[in-house]
């Protein structure tokens, strides 16, 4: 049994052990022949561009010690076998050909008998392929790319082994379409035609894929063994209508600045969702009134008259009108509650009486617009004097009317408010 072990490890093949490529080719594959099943060698590729390139083919052992023996033949029509000679090296580990022409080489590799192998590889030269990248339509919603493309050598012949009979490799061709900067291309790898386009192609768009700058399209083509480029710079002639609002919520009236963000407008047409518009370029702070929500649209056009519109639903909140009455206030100067102030939002009037135990008039206020913005409340002060009211309850009437056309003024809104120093 130690025996028969031994001697399998010895029988390892040796081609298991050696490698056999083909320094500064492009494309590996393999080659198969109908005499002989199940048998497959390497065919390298190289690019002959200038129709002076030559390849180089290296053969390699590894896995024992010792140096081996590399004899190199190439193919020959004539006799159907590898009977031409190139060279042999002896004494080495692996071992080079150099200037090769198109054809099959095979390199047998021997050390005293012992261990053998011998390695068949294939060489072809390849030329640059046809590329043509070009515009094939510009429109305001749609870039049309045309490009042609073809090998020049369609099939790489080589020769079976056995019966000298001709076979042929088809040669693989691959496309892919770029840009700079880089843009959206639907499929760029798998078409030739790609067309951008907006969808539908009036506004609104369902996706914006058209380039907004100036980009260079570029095609590039390859083969198995060279690659070649062609390319042209596209102008853009594409709008975007896009903007930013601020603030976008609060109570009324609420001032809102739109920044208009777009690209190659020309015609512009700005329509805030309240029955207003405004044709500027950029647009005056726009003031809303009426609480609700508020879709705001931009409609752009170019000098082309390229057309794009955003639309943005209920972007802009103005807060409803609300009113809360605090039943204490202390104004005692603390810098903490020192007036009697109505929490409200959203008010377009108020007015405040108020009155002491006796029925004395201590305060009274009303105002709209700027006045009640600009007012603090009742400072615990008789009627806007330097004298102090006294610690104690006070009765208030309060009137309001909210932007919404709310109207404060039931009993809820008249109380008591406590007042302490």
């Amino acid at each position: 049994m130690r025996f028969w072990f031994s001697t399998l490890l010895i029988l390892v093949p040796f081609s298991l052990m050696a490698q056999l490529t083909a320094p500064g080719s492009n494309a590996i594959r393999y080659v198969t022949y109908n005499s002989i099943t199940g048998r497959k060698d390497q065919a390298f590729f190289y690019c002959n561009a200038l129709g002076t390139e030559s390849g180089t083919m290296s053969a390699s052992r590894s896995g024992h010690a010792g140096n081996r023996t590399f004899t190199w033949n190439k193919w020959n029509d004539l006799t159907t076998s590898f009977s031409t000679f190139i060279q042999t090296d002896a004494g080495v580990s692996s071992s080079t050909i150099n200037n090769l022409t198109e054809g099959g080489y095979k390199v047998g590799i021997d050390s005293s008998g012992i261990y053998d192998t011998s390695m068949v590889g294939w060489i072809f030269f390849d030329k640059p392929p046809i590329a043509t990248a070009s515009l094939a339509q510009q429109l305001c919603y749609r870039v049309a790319l045309n490009g042609d493309t073809a090998a020049k050598i369609d099939k790489f012949i080589y020769k079976d082994i056995n019966t000298g009979a001709s076979l042929s490799l088809n040669n693989e061709l691959t496309y892919r379409w770029s840009s700079d900067p880089i843009s959206f291309i639907p499929a760029p790898d798998a078409s030739l035609n790609p067309i951008i386009q907006n969808y539908p192609p009036e506004p609104p768009f369902i996706n914006y894929n058209l380039p907004l700058e100036d980009v260079t399209y570029k095609l590039t083509v390859s083969t198995l063994g060279c690659s070649s480029q062609s390319s042209f710079l596209y102008h853009s002639i594409h709008v975007k209508a896009d903007f930013e609002a601020d603030p976008v919520e609060g109570e009324a009236p609420l001032e809102v600045t739109f920044t208009n963000k777009s690209v190659r407008g020309n015609i512009y047409t700005w329509e805030f969702g309240d029955k207003t518009e405004s044709s500027l370029e950029t647009p005056d702070p726009h003031k809303y009134n009426v609480p609700g929500k508020y879709s705001v649209t931009l409609i752009i056009e170019s000098t082309l008259h390229c057309i794009d519109s955003l639309r943005m639903d209920s972007l802009i909140y103005v807060e409803p009108s609300a009113l809360d009455i605090p039943n204490a206030f202390t104004p005692n100067d603390d810098g903490m509650n020192d007036r009697f102030m109505v929490y409200s939002k959203s008010l377009r009037y108020v007015s405040m009486e108020i009155y002491s135990q006796s029925g004395l008039k201590v305060y009274g206020f009303s105002g709209e617009g700027d006045v009640l913005e600009n007012w603090k409340g009742w400072d615990g002060n008789i009627n806007n004097s330097s004298i102090k009211a006294s610690i104690g309850i006070y009765y208030y009437v309060i009137r309001a009317l909210g932007w919404d056309d709310v109207n404060y003024n039931s009993k809820k809104y008249s109380g008591f408010v406590y007042l302490y120093r």
